[in-house]
């Protein structure tokens, strides 16, 4: 009862992830400290920074991969070092986690890669074909639906990886540096869909090194722009 209550009132109060005083470190200085952050419902978020500055890290502490070294970092409303492997599992499944080096199985098409995170969760897929062919016509995947990983371009892959992320219908995309292995036009194609989920009320943290995809950005979404370096986060810039 208290932990539906506790999600409850974070669904109401517009918060989905909150970083407060967050640290870590991995013996000695910390990568970062300090770190305030609050991602709300449906809001869309830009991470910047330096290669090494704590990127990845941020992204793995908002999803409990990693717990904080210091401060405390809670996910709809339960703080993940009090969370146990059962919760942190429910609340992965509201959330959809894009890498840069995306990982398939290279044995199954598409398709079932795609499906993966229905079957770990341990829901049925026949009832979900229809959903699972109109995602993929959604990412330009359609016709791709029986090639295998081996077969795909890069940009496919990462298309393929977002379609992955959001088959469960998360609140929450965290996006780690997904356009940075393709193209500039494939770049903004996949900015095109992350931008088309935020409309329908998804919340997004995208973390790139890219500066000029923040400003193409502006045309299709309010974000804001923080940037992470010298063991702080920063606001970089108001709404583009």
């Amino acid at each position: 009862m208290g932990q539906d209550c506790a999600t409850l009132t974070a669904v109401q109060d517009g918060v989905v992830i909150e970083l407060s005083d967050a640290a870590y470190g991995f013996g000695g200085e910390p990568l970062f400290a300090g770190v305030g952050l609050t991602l709300g419902r449906g809001s869309f978020h830009f991470l910047t920074g330096p290669s090494g500055a704590g990127k990845t890290t941020l992204i793995r502490l908002c999803y409990a991969d990693l717990l904080p070294t210091g401060g405390s970092v809670s996910i709809f409303g339960h703080r993940t070092d009090g969370m146990g492997r059962d919760e942190i599992a429910a609340a992965r499944q509201r959330i959809g986690v894009v890498h840069q080096d995306c990982q398939f199985l290279d044995h199954l098409p598409l398709i079932d890669n795609i499906a993966l995170p229905l079957t770990v969760s341990g829901r049925p897929v026949e009832p979900q074909m229809q959903n699972l062919h109109e995602l993929l016509a959604w990412v330009g995947l359609g016709h791709r639906a029986e090639a295998h990983p081996p077969e795909l371009s890069g940009g496919e892959r990462q298309r393929a990886a977002l379609a992955r992320a959001v088959i469960t219908d998360p609140d929450v995309i965290l996006a780690d540096e997904p356009t940075g292995n393709i193209d500039w036009d494939m770049s903004v194609r996949l900015l095109t869909l992350l931008a088309e989920l935020n409309r329908m009320g998804k919340t997004v943290l995208l973390a790139t090194h890219d500066l000029a995809l923040i400003r193409a950005a502006k045309a299709q979404v309010s974000a804001r722009v923080l940037r992470i370096a010298g063991g702080r986060l920063q606001l970089a810039g108001a709404d583009l």
